[in-house]
């Protein structure tokens, strides 16, 4: 314990506020399960309307200085993903509708296998070898210039 007068303060202060910040860490955290329930549950209509409201908690989360403003952004974002995922995934065969179950089998198309995928030829590499000759063939046919030489020859000409 603190001897210190403003010491003992600041033990006091800091409690009250990790005490005020697991209320508002705890009450995200709730919104995000309530959320990811929904999910789970596949009720998109549900999610949807717990989207905005969990969105607008983790906002003030970050607004007061709770979590970061990048960690917001992206727990916002797994969320609008997995909502968009529910809502583009394709009915699952229990909440087909009875019409399609009662279709013939011989209607239905038989399952392929999908195509062979064809792989791009890869380009020949020449060993290094031959790069290193390739490059210092050129060099030996033609002398690189200083500036001194460059100069001469400007003046000669």
């Amino acid at each position: 314990m603190p001897n210190i007068k403003s010491a003992k303060k600041r033990v006091l202060v800091i409690e009250k506020k990790n005490t005020q910040n697991k209320m508002i860490r705890s009450e995200m955290k709730t919104a995000i399960k309530k959320f990811n329930a929904a999910i789970e549950a596949g009720d998109a209509a549900a999610a949807e309307k717990l989207l905005p409201a969990t969105v607008s908690v983790i906002d003030s989360a970050a607004s007061k200085g709770v979590i970061h403003k990048n960690n917001a952004a992206n727990k916002k974002s797994s969320l609008a993903k997995s909502l968009n995922a529910l809502k583009a995934a394709p009915v699952k065969e229990s909440e087909k509708p009875a019409a399609e179950e009662e279709k013939p089998a011989e209607v239905a198309a038989p399952e392929q296998a999908p195509a062979a995928v064809e792989e791009k030829p890869k380009k020949a590499r020449a060993p290094r070898a031959k790069k290193a000759a390739e490059e210092e063939a050129p060099a030996e046919e033609k002398p690189k210039k200083t500036r001194a030489k460059k100069a001469k020859t400007e003046d000669a000409e």
